[in-house]
C-alpha cells in the first residue's frame, strides 16, 4: 500500500513538472495540490490500515469506514484548494488529480 502511494507521488511530481512547462508556476502549484489532494488521504489510509494490521484489529467495517473518510477528505481539500489558492488552473489542477488517481494503473501497464 506504501508503494501505491509512493507511486502516486512520483506521478504527481511529474504532472507538475509538465505543467510548469505548459502553464508556468500556477499550473505546477496547481497540478500539484490536485495530485496532493489524492496522495496525502491516501498516505493516512494507508498509515491507519498498517496500524490496525499491526495492532490485530484490522476489520472489513474499519477499511470501509477509512475509505469514507479517505474520499470525504480528498473532497474537502479540493474544496480547500479551489477556495484558497485564487491562481488555480483548473486544467492543470484536474490533470494532477487524474495523473495522481491513474498512477497505479500506469505502473501495471508499463510492467505488462
Amino acid at each position: 500500500m506504501f508503494r501505491a502511494v509512493l507511486h502516486q507521488s512520483v506521478a504527481t511530481l511529474l504532472a507538475a513538472g509538465v505543467a510548469w512547462f505548459w502553464a508556468g508556476q500556477h499550473g505546477a502549484v496547481s497540478a500539484a495540490l490536485g495530485g496532493a489532494a489524492i496522495v496525502v488521504p491516501n498516505l493516512l489510509f494507508a498509515l491507519s490500515l498498517w496500524a490496525a494490521a499491526r495492532s490485530g484489529r484490522a476489520s472489513v467495517a474499519g477499511f470501509f469506514v477509512g475509505e469514507l473518510i479517505k474520499v470525504a477528505a480528498t473532497l474537502a481539500l479540493l474544496v480547500i484548494v479551489a477556495g484558497a489558492y485564487r491562481d488555480l488552473n483548473w486544467l492543470a489542477l484536474l490533470a494532477g488529480l487524474v495523473v495522481a488517481l491513474k498512477a497505479n494503473l500506469l505502473v501495471i501497464l508499463i510492467k505488462a
